[in-house]
């Protein structure tokens, strides 16, 4: 097999409190790739925050970019074009993935037979209905084929000719790319995988910062009424106010 270089890329949006401690844990985890015929580049997007993000990112020893428009896609986008990898993986901020799911990674990616995916995911927080509701996305996402935007991992290939994240949605662009990731596998004979022996663990903060009432009004709307919502940045707000 020839040298693959993967490529990590962290957007990140005023993430001082959570990014020092996502990043250990990717870099943690990326010794599994520490052998011959693979390298890691690790980049960290700063999109445009206003705390101490680039400054921890770049005592973790990443490569920084910056993104000037607030936007999660953008920021993505930023990052995959300073990269340089045969594969790229996206991982957010806010979450931690373990040696055991690189390992399962670094299977899939070996194996050749796949063009892309993601992971299942488990959360932080033990709370009852969020957990609930994570069970479902990851049977959903299981069957579907959908990416969870916290982990997703795809050929380069792939992810230019696809054009990278829409800059038309401010929320569920990870769906957007799972379906056109898909289109391509089924063209080039190549599968979609979904990692599910070993969850990575993600941030469940949203569910602290926001209240029931305005959690299940932003889930209403974009069942409702999805592209107006993910295309409307304000009605994405909890994204993008800086909350932390």
């Amino acid at each position: 097999m020839p040298p693959i270089l993967l490529s990590i890329v962290v957007p990140a949006f005023n993430e001082e409190k959570l990014l020092g401690e996502s990043l250990r844990a990717i870099l943690n985890a990326a010794e599994v790739f520490e052998s011959p015929g693979w390298r890691v580049e690790l980049i960290v997007c700063d999109n445009n925050s206003t705390d101490k993000t680039s400054e921890i990112a770049r005592s973790a020893g990443t490569l920084v970019v910056f993104e000037p428009i607030n936007q999660i896609g953008r920021a993505r986008n930023a990052g995959a074009a300073a990269a340089k990898g045969d594969w790229i993986l996206f991982i957010d901020a806010d979450s931690r993935p373990s040696t055991a799911l690189f390992r399962d990674l670094k299977t899939a990616l070996e194996s050749g037979r796949y063009l892309g995916g993601g992971t299942t995911l488990i959360l932080d927080n033990p709370d009852f209905v969020l957990n609930a509701g994570t069970h479902v996305w990851n049977w959903i996402s299981r069957i579907q084929k959908w990416v969870a935007g916290s982990f997703i991992f795809i050929r380069r290939s792939a992810f230019e000719e696809i054009g990278g994240f829409s800059l038309e949605l401010f929320a569920g662009e990870e769906i957007e790319l799972s379906k056109q990731m898909r289109k391509i596998a089924r063209r080039d004979g190549l599968g979609m995988k979904i990692l599910s022996r070993n969850p990575m663990v993600t941030s469940a903060r949203k569910a602290k910062l926001y209240s029931r009432k305005e959690l299940a009004s932003f889930f209403f709307r974009a069942m409702l009424r999805p592209k107006k919502t993910t295309s409307t940045k304000a009605d994405c707000e909890m994204w993008y106010d800086g909350r932390r």
